[in-house]
């Protein structure tokens, strides 16, 4: 058994990249279920920039549930996934074999903060989701707020930036909204204590630590960008700003260019590890804190 495989047993991963792509995988759907059933680990959310995959998850479930594996699915408004429409929001609910999405997030490359700083184009970024400092957020997110808040299910912020996430989160708030994670590897320390004290919980992803970072990768287009790495005291530190009970550790893996979701999740909680957390906390981090926002269970 390889060091730290312990650590997988009961966790949940929200966040693994097995559903196609326009870029190389490393494993499908089913791959990743077996793989997380074989390591004993409780749940796995898919993620997707071109597709709602509640679908995926249902499938999964239908075929596989049996290995003891919760599977789940969501939306990313991603503009190949229906962009920021209430529709495509309404239909990524109710899509499945009895259960639909069981979150809904912003877009992750389709942001005007991202689009920045990926150097694109002035008719790309002005394409993109910005949430304006002040005044009343851009339609229809007023109303897929409400479609969220009624379903009960995640809140997603997406990638844009730490001011924009913190106003995301309020609007959130205001409109109901009990479930809300905030990717935030790339926040600082006042905007993670920030969003986490108003409830929120902290995404923090092995992808920003791993050798991904160096690789240009195709996310959405033809397109091919890098991503800023993070390390790992820069990120332990930002974990200490939103605390082990505000916090979520995901892998953000199925790219060919990182090792298969199990393998890079146990990595980077050996990783956490070494950077001072214990198992207590690691648990939280892992397992617990991620079950009870996604439902698992439930």
């Amino acid at each position: 058994m390889r060091p730290g495989m312990e650590l997988l047993v009961g966790a949940v991963d929200n966040h693994v990249h097995a559903c196609p792509h326009i870029n190389a995988r490393n494993l499908t759907v089913l791959d990743a279920v077996r793989d997380a059933a074989a390591a004993g680990m409780r749940a796995i959310g898919l993620m997707d920039n071109f597709c709602n995959s509640a679908g995926y998850a249902a499938l999964a479930m239908r075929e596989l549930g049996h290995l003891g594996v919760e599977v789940f699915g969501g939306l990313i408004m991603e503009p190949p996934a229906g962009g920021v429409s209430t529709e495509a929001v309404r239909v990524a609910l109710g899509y499945g074999y009895g259960e639909g999405a069981r979150f809904v997030s912003l877009p992750t490359h389709h942001t005007r903060n991202i689009a920045l700083m990926e150097r694109r184009g002035p008719a790309y970024v002005e394409s993109c989701l910005a949430i304006p400092d002040s005044g009343p957020l851009p339609d229809p997110l007023p109303e897929i707020l409400d479609l969220i808040a009624a379903h009960d299910v995640v809140f997603n912020t997406g990638h844009v930036s730490g001011p924009e996430a913190v106003r995301a989160v309020e609007a959130a708030k205001a409109a109901g909204v009990t479930r809300i994670l905030v990717p935030c590897s790339h926040y600082d320390a006042a905007t993670v204590a920030a969003v986490t004290a108003l409830g929120a919980c902290a995404e923090f992803s092995f992808f920003f630590l791993s050798h991904a970072t160096q690789v240009g990768l195709t996310h959405v287009d033809s397109e091919a960008h890098t991503v800023p790495a993070v390390s790992l005291p820069e990120m332990a530190a930002l974990i200490r700003a939103a605390g082990p009970e505000r916090t979520i550790l995901s892998g953000d893996c199925g790219v060919a260019v990182l090792p298969p979701p199990i393998e890079g999740f146990r990595e980077f909680l050996l990783m956490i590890a070494s950077a001072g957390f214990d198992r207590d906390a690691l648990r939280r981090m892992s397992a617990d804190n991620a079950a009870a926002l996604f439902r698992v269970g439930a």
